[in-house]
């Protein structure tokens, strides 16, 4: 079979696209399109048989390129995921979908006019510790799932927000720690906790000279009538951690990003053998559960890979842009709640 041709839009983040197309057995790295002739270089003397342009129509016109990962800062990515789309090549987006649901909504409306696919990179659902706390939930052995915290305790020096001009701003970035670091927790929340009801929040700037916040905290309801606290910032020095914690009447599960903390399930055979068996497996990140699990793609590589195979198979990315359009609205009320002071409820 064919190789399809892989394109990468932004040499920022698009540098781990690269890394995972040209790693592909099903896909063959084509080019890449940024306005920054020094990334562009440093990435041509990686791979020095791709293709290198500067302006966004020349990749589009491209007739060997099949995919392109659009990996620009977040305001501009319904506009290029639409553009790619409607010149027929299919689409990977990367976090946030775009900065408002509005703005989000276009890619999914462009996806179901030009039958193109269309995925968005929200890569810490496969990280390999959310396999077994997916299915833990999705098979009810937590019982009634009442309570969940998350927190993105990050730090960023004023030098990240001052390169380039975007980040921290409302009309460029959509938010600060929240929209720009924590989306991808916001992703997770919803989809291990289901639909959000209603969203109480506040928010500051405490160490950046930003327009928008460097820490949220929020008081989050569910439809399932569960409760969670969400909490971001980029002031916790030097960077502590990523809390993704559950509570149920059948078990508790605690995880800090890739890394299982705790795992108490009521239905256990033996609960502190279980346990003692997730934390060995899935305590020590990605690269040590790997070792369990030959061959399983995990990160970036995991979701350039599906959107590959997607295009070869004929089937849907496994993120589409009506799923990661949720996180936006989340992360849009809670901004709304905080300005405003009031409860923001979701439809």
């Amino acid at each position: 079979m064919k190789k399809l041709g892989y394109a990468i839009l932004g040499l920022g983040i698009g540098m781990a696209h690269a890394e995972a197309a040209a790693a592909s057995e099903n896909a063959d790295l084509i080019a890449a399109c940024d306005i920054d002739n020094t990334r562009l270089e440093k990435f041509g003397k990686i791979y020095p048989e791709a293709r290198l342009y500067t302006d966004f129509e020349e990749l589009i016109a491209d007739r060997d390129i099949d995919i392109i990962s659009i990996c620009l800062p977040s305001y501009m990515h319904a506009d290029f995921a639409v553009r790619a789309m409607e010149a027929g090549k299919h689409v990977l987006i990367e976090k946030p979908l775009d900065i408002t649901p509005q703005r989000a909504a276009l890619i999914e409306e462009a996806r179901l006019r030009t039958g193109m696919k269309a995925g968005v990179v929200h890569q810490n659902r496969f990280n390999l510790n959310m396999y077994p706390i997916k299915k833990a939930v999705d098979d009810g052995r937590l019982g009634r799932i009442n309570l969940g915290t998350f927190a993105v305790k990050w730090f960023r020096e004023q030098s990240y927000y001052d390169r380039g001009g975007w980040r921290g701003t409302w009309e460029y970035d959509g938010g600060g720690s929240l929209m720009n670091q924590a989306v991808h927790t916001v992703d997770l929340m919803h989809w291990l906790m289901g639909d959000v009801e209603s969203v109480t929040s506040t928010m500051a700037i405490y160490n950046h000279n930003i327009k928008t916040e460097d820490m949220t905290a929020s008081l989050i309801k569910f439809k399932s009538g569960a409760t969670a606290t969400f909490v971001s910032t980029t002031c916790a020095y030097p960077g502590i951690s990523t809390e993704i914690m559950l509570y149920g009447t059948g078990g508790s599960i605690e995880a800090d990003a890739d890394m299982i903390k705790t795992w108490k399930l009521r239905d256990s055979d033996d609960e502190d053998e279980e346990e003692e068996l997730m934390i060995e497996r899935y305590g020590r990140g990605n690269l040590k559960a790997s070792s369990y699990e030959e061959g399983t793609l995990y990160g970036h590589r995991h979701v350039v890979e599906d959107m590959i195979c997607a295009v070869r198979d004929d089937r849907d990315p496994q993120i589409l842009p009506s799923d990661a359009i949720k996180s936006v609205e989340i992360v849009n009320a809670i901004y709304e709640s905080a300005k405003t002071g009031k409860t923001v409820y979701l439809k």
